[in-house]
């Protein structure tokens, strides 16, 4: 069967299981690894199903939530369930009607970086999850979206985010890494969703090892403080700007 491109697979995966097709699973492109399979059901998951870190990052929330790349929305929902008010945002449509009609009650097709309107702001509490600091897409995209974030954040607000060191993906057989110094960052990569058949657009995706986080962070005025780490070498972080 010939692949064919498509605009927004993760939404059409999304809506395709929540409207009952339970063995829905994305194909996961990336170019330094092998094609992956991924359940849809991941981002429909309970909190009894969601990791430590992920859970963790919901008890630390505080006052008004803006859930960033929220997906199927079950980070919304949870924290819903505990009385927080909750925008949860996401750039794909079919997770915005994903989300809709599984409750969410503020819900908008939004990108990192766009402007959200002045009645709205300001947010205690900024979170990206699933490894989402990787929306930011680059390095600089880090530095662009850390600025950008000031502007959503209260007074004392916070960002919860969660990311990964890859240089796991770059060792040879005896356990030395094989990077080029003078290339791109190692964790700047590309990504694409393949689902039924159709193969959406590649795009770019941070993995940020917590040291140079911790820098990037210093430099854009933020501190940086890790919660928690998991065996699979992804950290919770939490990211306030500094008092002037």
């Amino acid at each position: 069967m010939t692949t064919t491109t498509a605009p927004d697979i993760l939404g059409q995966a999304l809506l395709a299981y929540h409207h009952g097709r339970n063995s829905a699973a994305l194909t996961v492109h990336c170019n330094v690894a092998d094609d992956e399979t991924l359940p849809v059901a991941y981002f429909f998951r309970s909190l009894l199903q969601m990791p430590e870190l992920e859970r963790l990052a919901l008890d630390e929330c505080r006052g008004r939530v803006l859930d960033i790349g929220a997906g199927a929305g079950c980070h919304s929902l949870e924290l819903q369930s505990r009385g927080f008010t909750v925008k949860a945002l996401d750039v794909s449509a079919g997770a915005v009607q994903v989300m809709t009609e599984r409750g969410v009650q503020q819900v908008a097709q939004h990108g990192l970086f766009e402007a959200l309107p002045a009645n709205e702001l300001p947010y205690d509490t900024i979170l990206l999850l699933m490894n989402g600091l990787g929306l930011a897409g680059s390095l600089a995209g880090l530095d662009k979206f850390l600025a950008h974030a000031r502007t959503l954040l209260a007074p004392g607000g916070q960002i919860l985010a969660t990311s990964s060191d890859i240089s796991y993906l770059y060792e040879d057989e005896d356990g030395a890494l094989r990077i080029n110094l003078n290339g791109p960052y190692y964790g700047e990569i590309e990504y694409a969703f393949g689902y039924d058949g159709r193969r959406g657009d590649t795009f770019p995706w941070l993995f940020i090892d917590a040291a140079l986080l911790s820098d990037a962070a210093e430099a854009a005025g933020y501190t940086a403080d890790f919660l928690g780490e998991d065996e699979e070498g992804q950290y919770l972080v939490r990211l306030m700007p500094s008092a002037s």
